[in-house]
């Protein structure tokens, strides 16, 4: 884990989603954050240790989804499916799929294999999930503003992590999508879905993968702006898809929390958002291939 010394800040943008405004100063303790996300092997370890077992391993309740066909109510979680050619980009639904078997040891289906992966960030993991880890390691989940403070590395109001250039010099700083979303995939790295943590330069405070390569959980209920306003986020994004958007319509729907930092499918052309003021909601029981968490320690 990595020190972060308490201070102030200016938390958000004006400068591109309206979920993002308004900047406001905020002031935070000092606190420990793990240097990457939890990896496969670090939740690996977890689940042998305690047996857990984890939110897409477990049928949803058909209590909570009484209108939902029954082959959907089994196992699984969404997993990110790469059109061959342009879409529209208003529905998620054409490059996210429900897959029953989908879960972290199998981040892509059944067929898929953590093998080589072991650094890798963890995936197909709820917030629920993430949380019993945390408590197994005798940390917690940030807050939005615990998460925010500590990726931007000290370099307070700058764009992304690093600082306000995208590749400085040309050099690659973070696992993100290059090309046209959700069809076309440029190989300028060797990465079309999570890369190994810290395989991208560290902030300014050593920490690895606080934009791209996975979104990261906090435990903040979520709400449409920094405002308070609790409404859905204005702008359309393929981060953010949900259990129900493929289920059913739950009957008892919970507050969603707050996710940041992008992933490896965030793109220019459609969610830019492999920055520290980026913020998205996910649904508390929805577990994806490009989701994942790190802790911190307070005091």
């Amino acid at each position: 884990m990595v020190w972060i010394p308490g201070g102030e800040f200016s938390m958000g943008s004006e400068d591109f989603y309206p979920e993002e405004k308004p900047v406001h100063r905020r002031t935070v303790e000092g606190f420990w954050i793990d240097q990457h996300p939890v990896t496969v092997a670090e939740f690996r370890r977890f689940v042998k240790a305690t047996g857990y077992v984890t939110t897409a391993e477990i049928p949803p309740d058909p209590a909570d989804f009484p209108d939902a066909p029954r082959e959907l109510l089994v196992p699984g979680s969404l997993v990110f499916t790469p059109t061959d050619h342009p879409v529209p980009l208003d529905d998620f639904r054409a490059w996210w799929s429900w897959i029953p078997g989908a879960q972290w040891r199998h981040p892509e289906g059944p067929e898929s294999t953590l093998n080589g992966r072991e650094k890798h960030p963890v995936t197909q993991v709820s917030h629920a999930d993430a949380a019993a880890y945390a408590e197994w390691a005798d940390k917690a989940l940030p807050t939005e503003a615990e998460w925010e403070y500590a990726a931007r590395g000290g370099l307070d109001g700058a764009t992304y992590a690093w600082g306000d250039e995208l590749e400085p010099r040309g050099r690659l700083m973070a696992n993100t999508w290059h090309g046209e979303f959700p069809w076309q995939y440029e190989p300028v790295d060797r990465f079309d879905r999570t890369s190994p943590v810290g395989t991208y330069p560290p902030n300014g405070y050593g920490l690895v993968d606080v934009c791209g390569n996975v979104w990261e959980w906090t435990d903040d209920a979520w709400t449409g702006n920094h405002a308070g306003t609790v409404v859905e986020a204005t702008t359309k994004s393929c981060c953010a898809p949900t259990n129900a958007s493929f289920v059913a319509t739950p009957t008892s729907p919970t507050t969603p929390r707050v996710t940041k930092g992008g992933s490896h499918l965030c793109a220019p052309n459609y969610c830019l958002r492999y920055r520290p003021a980026a913020r998205q909601q996910q649904t508390v029981d929805s577990a994806t291939s490009h989701l994942g968490f790190r802790c911190v320690r307070r005091g």
